[in-house]
């Protein structure tokens, strides 16, 4: 039985927009545009210097665009949060982070890089792991010039960028490359098989058991349903986790990942890895983007904070 919704939540939530429930590949090139203009739109402050950078793409692929934010004034190399935008790999862009990072790279005194990887169904795996990938190699190689501490790099990813996170977390130990100093996911899309109670609840908001099942076929392509998906597409399947960088997952309890990320967690600390587990009674999918005035959506944001700032004082 799926857990009720946070009662103030589910409030603001009633006939919000972009509830996306019922995703369908013929909706998508309107709710991107959607998307983007909503970003677009969005209040920003002036104390963000925000340029953008082409990074180099994978081989035989498109170059790579990263959204570098600088607080204005600031100086010397400072920590960085590498950041990759939800939207179940299939929807968003990197200007979808704008607003949370204007106001969390002041607030933590960070350079937050946000990367516009490509989106499925036109680029199934591994095309928006490349990107990341990319992108993260070119800002290691450039760190000096773009500002950023190279041993102070961080992950930062919410829903599909939680997914993408993870993935490039693993990659990132498996192919012996500098360490990362840690990785933030929230409601992260880490299982594609849909064997979990959660997968199954059929009456969650914003994020269906439908869509996010549309989000991992369109991802995964060819690969879907069979037992080829490799663990760095979904990290639920890799079963040695050791060796990653100190990891922060969230999860609501009214979400359809809910259960995914409680195993997650459970197998990075069975691995060993420094790992800090948040469960909210009642948070839906996107609960720290939507209904942002209330009091879990509130909570939800301040423990990503503090768990940072924590995280970037002892790197």
């Amino acid at each position: 039985m799926m857990p009720a919704v946070d009662p103030e939540f589910a409030e603001r939530l009633a006939g919000g927009p972009m509830l996306l429930t019922a995703l369908t590949r013929e909706q998508l090139p309107d709710l991107r545009a959607r998307m983007l203009a909503a970003s677009r739109a969005a209040p920003l402050s002036d104390q963000v210097e925000r340029t953008d950078i082409t990074a180099p793409g994978p081989d035989g692929s498109p170059a790579v665009t990263l959204r570098v934010h600088r607080p204005k004034g600031a100086e010397g190399p400072l920590p960085c949060l590498y950041t990759l935008h939800g939207g179940g790999y299939v929807l968003g862009s990197h200007e979808v982070e704008d607003q949370r990072l204007d106001a969390w790279v002041r607030k933590l005194g960070v350079v937050g890089v946000a990367v516009d990887y490509r989106l499925a169904p036109e680029t199934p795996y591994p095309g928006a792991l490349d990107d990341c990938h990319a992108g993260l190699r070119w800002l290691i190689a450039h760190a000096v010039e773009v500002g950023v501490d190279p041993g102070r790099i961080g992950l930062m990813g919410t829903s599909a960028g939680g997914g993408l996170a993870a993935a490039l977390a693993l990659r990132v130990r498996d192919h012996g490359e500098p360490p990362l100093a840690f990785q933030l996911l929230s409601y992260a899309m880490v299982d594609d098989r849909g064997v979990t109670g959660s997968s199954r609840w059929q009456d969650v908001p914003v994020w269906s058991p439908a869509s996010n099942n549309l989000g991992w076929r369109c991802y995964l392509g060819d690969l879907y349903g069979t037992a080829r998906v490799p663990a760095e597409a979904a990290m639920a399947r890799a079963g040695d986790l050791r060796g990653l960088p100190p990891t922060f997952i969230s999860v609501g309890t009214a979400d359809v990942v809910c259960d995914e990320n409680i195993a997650l967690a459970h197998t990075l600390l069975t691995c060993g890895v420094s790992t800090d587990l948040r469960v909210y009674a009642g948070g839906p999918h996107g609960m720290d983007r939507r209904a942002t005035d209330t009091a879990l959506s509130r909570r939800s944001r301040r423990d990503m904070l503090d768990w940072l700032a924590a995280r970037l004082a002892a790197a």
